[in-house]
């Protein structure tokens, strides 16, 4: 072959891979934000990215864009190794055109997904774009609309993430809304449908970039974000993380610890003192969960979103587990509209990929309160109860403390599918708290007596001996066993164990209508 062809390739190569240029590539750095190339650089194994379509090119001629070169379309496409495993990856070029989507960037995001789904790889999309290529026009949404479509197409087949580096605004926000989990980098991330500017002409009301779209909006009050980095780096080492618990695909199983697999297992004395013996005084749930699960290694998801409920990922003797918990610690753990909706997307999630699920139950009902039941608390509510009882991966619930009306359903109890439901001595399963019941079993005793505060206290302690114990359902056959704390990773473990094999048949169907 001629030297002076290599040497063209070479040449064209050099050009593309500096993107907008060294002078927007200081200005990027100077924002405090890495490069399209800097980023899949974090993202995977050294020396494992494989590029795809480098030299696309548009081929639009309107405004200032005939013959004008826009390196690799603004978008760096491919798949390389993370933690040995494969994963694609596209990371939008801010120093090209602002990472505007067009019709060859959209294409090269759409082959990339189309990959992806024919190899079963995971799929991670680094956002940082100014939105849609407006001298493109209709060409640019048709692209997002096809981006749109494969997130579907993917979704519950591969595992998909997006990381919000930069801007991502209007119908650009739709995409990573479309995919599993969405990791925002605090400062430097902004997503939002409709911009500062246009919601003052509209509205009237001034809004900043960062107010509207920032992580205070998004991961704490919206609940759209499920992980907040404080940096890039950050960014693309929690991906990372997150990929290390989950499976390639929806056939596949998450990576096994093997070092934790052969661990021994072990009682844990210090559960047993963790449920305090006053009801009224509150504990971290989380000390729970990070005493059952491998290390103490648990990836919490929303953490900042509807607190009153705890979910994340963890691994039991090695295999990768999802854990649904109530928080007394915010709210009593009651639920409400935002948990329940937390609760039931998750619950989805570990179904699609096989991911068993663990269920610690302290609750004291559903959130009462006049906003709640305007704000659809029966329609959310029903969320978690249908994501429960429509998942067949293996479920463990384990009663914790209380465990009162529909929300000890919605919790996964034995009715609404859960292969073994546990609970600890200190568990009290009812209908209503002992207060509460005593003033309906026993209003006109109570109303008839000299002493009424006497009499009330008298019907409360004879109910709390009557049912405030996880024995009368357990008699019942509610419970598969009462345990002692101690006991519970253990138990968890070994039925996980004899779990692995489950299969559950289910009705034909296209499939179920969740109350949306």
């Amino acid at each position: 072959m001629e030297r002076d062809k290599i040497k063209e390739l070479e040449e064209r190569r050099a050009r593309l891979y500096l993107g907008g240029g060294e002078e927007r590539i200081a200005k990027q750095h100077a924002a405090g934000k890495l490069t399209a190339r800097e980023r899949l650089a974090l993202l995977f194994d050294p020396d494992t990215f494989l590029e795809s379509h480098l030299f696309a090119r548009h081929r639009c001629a309107d405004f200032d864009m005939a013959g004008k070169e826009l390196a690799a379309e603004g978008v760096v496409t491919g798949c390389g190794a993370v933690d040995g495993r494969i994963v694609y990856a596209a990371s939008q070029d801010f120093t090209v055109a602002g990472g505007t989507v067009g019709e060859a960037n959209a294409r090269k995001v759409c082959e990339l997904q189309n990959a992806a789904l024919k190899t079963g790889h995971p799929l991670v999309f680094i956002n940082d774009s100014g939105g849609a290529r407006i001298q493109e026009g209709v060409d640019a949404l048709s692209g997002y609309g096809q981006i749109f479509y494969r997130n579907v197409l993917l979704s519950g087949v591969v595992p998909q993430i997006s990381v919000i580096a930069g801007p991502c605004a209007g119908g650009a926000a739709y995409s990573p809304a479309l995919t599993d989990f969405i990791i925002q980098v605090r400062h430097a991330g902004q997503l939002y449908i409709t911009g500062p500017r246009v919601i003052k002409e509209v509205t009237g009301e001034e809004v900043t970039a960062e107010q509207l779209g920032g992580v205070e909006s998004q991961a704490h009050y919206a609940g759209v974000v499920h992980f907040v980095a404080e940096d890039g780096g950050a960014a693309l080492a929690l991906a990372r993380r997150l990929l290390s618990f989950l499976p390639s695909n929806n056939t596949e199983e998450a990576p096994v610890d093997p070092e934790q697999e052969a661990a021994p297992v072990q009682p844990d004395g210090a559960l047993d003192e963790i449920v305090p013996e006053d009801a009224r005084q509150p504990y971290d749930m989380l000390e729970v969960v990070r005493r059952l699960v491998d290390r103490g290694d648990f990836l919490e998801v929303q953490e900042a979103f509807a607190a009153n409920i705890i979910i994340g990922f963890g691994r039991m003797a090695g295999r990768t587990v999802g854990v649904v918990a109530n928080q007394p610690l915010v709210r009593a753990g009651t639920l409400d509209i935002d948990s329940s909706d937390k609760a039931a997307r998750f619950i989805r999630f570990c179904n699609a990929f096989s991911i068993p699920l663990i269920t610690l139950v302290d609750v004291p009902g559903f959130l009462p309160g006049v906003n709640q039941e305007y704000g659809g608390i029966i329609r959310h509510g029903a969320k978690m109860l249908f994501a429960y009882a429509a998942s067949t991966v293996p479920k463990l619930t384990v009663v914790v403390h209380k465990a009162y009306v529909g929300a000890f359903l919605a919790m996964c109890s034995k009715d609404m599918g859960a292969d073994r439901v546990y609970a600890w001595p200190s568990a009290e399963i009812a209908v209503m708290g002992a207060e509460g019941a005593v003033n309906v079993l026993y209003r006109r005793e109570i109303e008839a007596a000299a002493d009424q505060a006497a009499e009330r206290q008298r019907r409360v302690l004879e109910y709390k001996a009557a049912f405030a114990n996880p024995y009368v359902a357990a008699a019942r056959g509610y419970l598969d066993d009462v345990i002692r704390p101690a006991e519970t990773r253990p138990c968890l473990i070994a039925n996980l164990e004899v779990l692995q094999s489950k299969r559950e048949l289910r009705p034909q169907k296209t499939h179920g209508l969740i109350p949306l």
